[in-house]
């Protein structure tokens, strides 16, 4: 529970060659575990999408690396197991987050530039609950059919359960206690990039392939998947639009984009030839052309953030469109959910939230103004505020 114990490096998460179990989990001599198969497979029958069965694939592995290492079968686990795992989550230092360029700012601490956090070495709280959920829903699956333990080893919240249970959406949500082992999820707040940083950032791209498509993900505000995923005949040129593989609908839906991006990316087709039919518009410059994958868009980012010292990702920049929408006075709050697809209104309200940062103008002016005396209104008598206040 102190993370001084490395977790049995046995086992894996593998594609699967059925389109009914995209991925599956395999133990040490590479065989598939059953019990985990049966639930990604329900859950794919209930409409998940495959990034999702691989997400808890993960989960699932590391469970079973918390099982495996201390002995226990998984129909014998108990909530001292999950303990256990949420002890290691909160201790362990994660192996994705080791690599680190020299120079760089320490772990957990904010970038002096852009005020974001850098991420810590452990897990995030939003894991660790992630993780409980996971598992939860793993014995509550088997346990519908009578297999495993006959309580789940992750403490259910009833008091949540009540609060949300026929709940009127006009009435506010009623608060409960978080359930045991549960950690406390921050709530996040999307942060904009900086307009003179944007424009330093967009000044580091070292081609027009990557200003298009650091434009068109600025404009847009399509998440990174998506936008990746665009073809020729996706592209609406006379109404400034293209059309996306939505992320939470898997839907095909159409995505506004202005004119001075889709100015660039013909610039880009122009100089780089026109895809073929089903072929991406993002690919690679160098060697054999490929599709522009996620990781290598991200490393183009990269590599002009560490240039300029800062720490942006490319969700920020849609956050950065967020925030451009719903702080402009001629749209409206749900004109920008429906241009940002999402599917409540809350969560776009929260690109509405002035930071500190957006604050700096309005501070400065603020303290290099003279300091006013104070001044009582001509209604009361000057003999009764000097009673009151011991001056006149």
């Amino acid at each position: 529970m102190d993370g001084r114990v490395r977790l049995t490096g046995v086992g894996a998460v593998v594609a699967g060659s059925s389109a009914s179990l995209p991925w599956l989990v395999v133990d040490a001599a590479g065989r598939e575990v059953e019990p985990v198969s049966a639930y990604l497979r329900d859950r794919l029958l209930g409409d998940v999408s495959p990034l999702t069965c691989r997400s808890y694939a993960f989960d699932l592995l590391r469970w079973f690396g918390v099982l495996w290492t201390v002995d226990v079968g998984w129909e014998q686990a108990t909530e001292a197991e999950a303990a256990a795992m949420v002890g290691w989550l909160r201790s362990a230092r994660n192996q994705q987050r080791q690599r680190r360029r020299e120079g760089g700012h320490p772990p957990g601490s904010v970038n002096p530039k852009t005020g974001k956090r850098v991420l810590p070495t452990g897990y995030a709280p939003a894991t660790i609950a992630h993780s409980l959920s996971v598992v939860h829903g793993f014995y509550a699956f088997h346990l519908h059919f009578g297999r495993g333990p006959l309580l789940n080893p992750v403490p259910e919240n009833r008091a949540r359960r009540s609060a949300l249970a026929h709940r009127s959406p006009i009435d506010a949500q009623a608060r409960h206690r978080r359930g045991r082992l549960r950690p406390k999820v921050p709530v996040r707040q999307p942060r904009a990039i900086p307009d003179a940083q944007w424009d330093e950032l967009f000044g580091q791209m070292r081609c027009t392939r990557d200003r298009a498509l650091l434009a068109c993900y600025v404009s847009s505000g399509a998440r990174a998947s998506e936008l990746l995923g665009v073809q020729l005949s996706d592209i609406d040129w006379h109404k400034g639009q293209w059309w996306v593989i939505s992320k939470g609908t898997r839907e095909r839906q159409p995505v506004p984009v202005s004119p001075e991006a889709l100015a660039y990316l013909a610039a880009y087709l122009e100089e780089t030839g026109l895809p073929g039919p089903g072929e991406p518009v993002w690919r690679t410059r160098r060697g054999e052309v490929k599709p522009l994958t996620y990781w290598a868009a991200r490393r183009i980012l990269q590599r002009a953030t560490e240039q300029l010292g800062m720490n942006w990702t490319l969700h920020d920049a849609r956050h950065t469109a967020a925030t451009r929408l719903a702080r402009d006075p001629a749209m409206t709050l749900a004109e920008v959910q429906t241009i940002l697809r999402h599917a409540h209104i809350t969560t776009t309200a929260l690109y509405t939230v002035v930071g500190l940062e957006d604050l700096v103008d309005k501070l400065a002016q603020h303290y290099s103004r003279p300091q006013q005396p104070a001044a009582w209104s001509q209604q009361y008598d000057p003999e009764d505020v000097a009673v009151v206040f011991g001056a006149r």
